[in-house]
């Protein structure tokens, strides 16, 4: 119970509270955000008076260059990947945010879209919404179960805001951010998403962000629908696997300026070759959904491709394919943006694609309507997310006249690249280093747990070539029952049980003649710095030992790991993560 003068305040009602307050910042944060891109695109544009060679080719670069320069000497700190960010907070950091993330992802995102950067602004925007929970959460001394659970009230607050769409704001917090939600969980993460949604209407107004027509649905199309779920998860393979293997290829150059250069350039083009690659691509989005053509005359050399009925889908293909390069090249050039909105444009040209080759075909699809649903068939496959992907595109469109097709859709596409790729483009990396909460409390509870909070150095040190006599003078000053065995440089050699050794130490005759190096043991194995508990876990079962040590790359002594510690840390952490209160 919190108490105040006159005021008591429970738990619960406190992080109602903070949830609506949490809600409402994050609203703001979005509507900030949202407001800068377009007023940073606004005067660029007018600026220049739509010179199309200077907007494609240079002001990506530009922006990237502000971005990078404002990360490496202002900020300080890695802020690019914001949900994969938000991820590693909840696991390797007690759901702690630095301050400066409630700003610093809007100030640089906002510059590098706005000039014209190929991401997103909606993972900037969920970093942001997360450090604001985060950081009031431990403002009010909340444990980390509950600043936990503020902080992905920020996130779904953020979705919610930037999207207008409050129930998509739960479901993405519930099924990529927090891995262990109670029932009295929901209603915190409820009211974040609906305060931050009405936060946004009274600024942004209540049309939905991809307001269209849609033409209803017709049970005849769902072979076609299928075909797009199935293209859409083989789709979202490409996507993510390519956006891995360009980062890693591109994070090996070890100057900073260097792959800004390399990626400017790279940007440049492709955005001067395909215009629609500029900013977050939205607009060209909106477009499609309202059934008009997309006019590239004197804006690329390549327009005339549009002059031919199969060079149309062509151009669009190329467009999907090409749109990771540009968002990578963003990303990896200094840029911060995250790939939730690429994700987005991407699904919707594939959804454009299927949708004009079936009509060329001989058949008849609403075109419209395969691009929105393409837009949560790639999403439902890239962030593993088909429940966000389904309710997500209907609010944000007022589609759901469409739901049959986006639940079929979405599911096709979640299933087909659950075949091949078990993690989503998030989580991906973080499961590679074991790092990853899921949904499995034994899992969860031994990603949370740090193997520093368990080492124990209380064991007095014996050097190897010690007589029995010397160490006999240190059992007698210490109630350990094992100590550890050390060389002239600090290595662990091994071991002594003083219950085993009580004989020869109950024998003076072998004080001056014997050494320790006589009656150590060794160790059953060893645990290394920095392992990961499941690891821990596995070498005691393996072993079946009491107690394990702990050393270093050089196997340089640090203390000892006990079971019945082991096993105390684990309890208590079941028992905080699966804490109703």
């Amino acid at each position: 119970m919190v108490k105040g003068p006159g005021i008591h305040i429970s738990e619960r009602s406190k992080i109602l509270l903070l949830s609506l307050l949490v809600g409402v910042l994050s609203g703001c944060a979005a509507v900030v955000l949202d407001g800068a891109i377009h007023v940073i695109k606004r005067l660029l544009n007018d600026g220049f008076h739509a010179v199309y060679a200077w907007q494609y080719l240079v002001l990506p670069g530009i922006g990237m260059l502000l971005s990078l320069l404002l990360v490496r000497y202002l900020v300080r700190d890695n802020i690019g990947h914001g949900v994969t960010q938000v991820l590693l907070a909840v696991s390797r950091n007690e759901s702690k945010i630095k301050p400066h993330n409630t700003w610093s992802s809007m100030l640089t995102s906002s510059i590098t879209i706005g000039f014209g950067g190929s991401v997103g602004a909606e993972a900037p925007i969920v970093y942001t919404g997360a450090a604001i929970g985060s950081n009031l959460g431990r403002v009010f001394g909340l444990s980390y179960r509950n600043i936990t659970l503020l902080l992905g009230c920020g996130a779904a607050g953020a979705i919610a805001g930037i999207f207008k769409a409050p129930l998509a704001g739960v479901l993405f917090t519930l099924e990529i951010l927090l891995f262990n939600v109670s029932m009295m969980s929901l209603l915190p993460l409820l009211f974040s998403t609906i305060s931050a949604t009405v936060v946004s209407y009274i600024f942004r107004g209540q049309t939905p962000v991809f307001a269209c027509s849609l033409t209803p649905f017709s049970m005849a199309n769902i072979p076609f629908y299928i075909i797009l779920g199935v293209v859409g998860g083989f789709g979202s393979l490409y996507f993510m696997r390519t956006t891995l293997f360009l980062e890693d290829k591109i994070g090996k150059l070890s100057s900073p300026y260097l792959r800004w250069a390399i990626c400017a350039l790279a940007l440049g083009l492709l955005i001067f070759l395909f215009p629609p690659l500029y900013g977050e691509g939205y607009d060209s989005v909106g477009a499609l959904l309202n059934g008009q053509e997309w006019d590239l005359e004197g804006r690329s050399v390549l327009s005339f491709l549009l002059n031919w009925k199969w060079g149309v889908p062509l151009c669009f293909a190329l467009i999907f394919f090409l749109k990771v390069f540009a968002m990578t090249a963003t990303n990896a050039g200094g840029g911060v943006g995250g790939t939730f909105g690429p994700t987005l444009f991407a699904g919707a040209i594939l959804g454009f694609v299927i949708a004009r080759c079936i009509n060329l075909l001989g058949f008849s699809v609403p075109e419209q309507n395969f691009v929105l649903v393409g837009m949560a068939a790639l999403m439902a496959g890239v962030m593993q997310a088909p429940m966000t992907a389904i309710f997500l595109i209907a609010e944000i469109s007022g589609g759901y006249e469409l739901l049959i097709p986006l639940i079929l859709t979405s599911t096709v596409a979640f299933g087909t690249v659950r075949i091949f790729e078990k993690y989503s483009i998030y989580t991906k990396r973080i499961a590679q280093s074991g790092d990853l909460l899921t949904h499995d409390n034994d899992q969860a509870v031994l990603t949370l747990m740090r193997l520093d909070d368990l080492i124990r150095d209380k064991y007095p040190r014996v050097q190897i070539d010690a007589t029995l006599r010397e160490l006999a003078s240190v059992v007698a000053d210490t109630d350990a029952a094992v100590l550890p065995v050390i060389d002239s440089q600090g290595r662990f050699q091994g071991m002594i049980d003083v219950a085993t050794a009580r004989k020869p130490l109950l024998d003076p005759s072998k004080y001056d003649s014997w050494h320790v190096y006589n009656i150590m043991e060794s160790a059953p194995d060893y645990i290394y710095a920095g392992e990961k508990m499941e690891s821990v876990m596995a070498k005691f079962d393996r072993t079946g030992a009491w107690r394990l040590p702990v050393v270093d790359d050089d196997r340089k002594y640090l203390g000892f790991i006990s079971k019945s510690r082991l096993l105390m840390a684990y309890r208590a952490e079941l028992k905080e993560i699966a804490s109703e209160d």
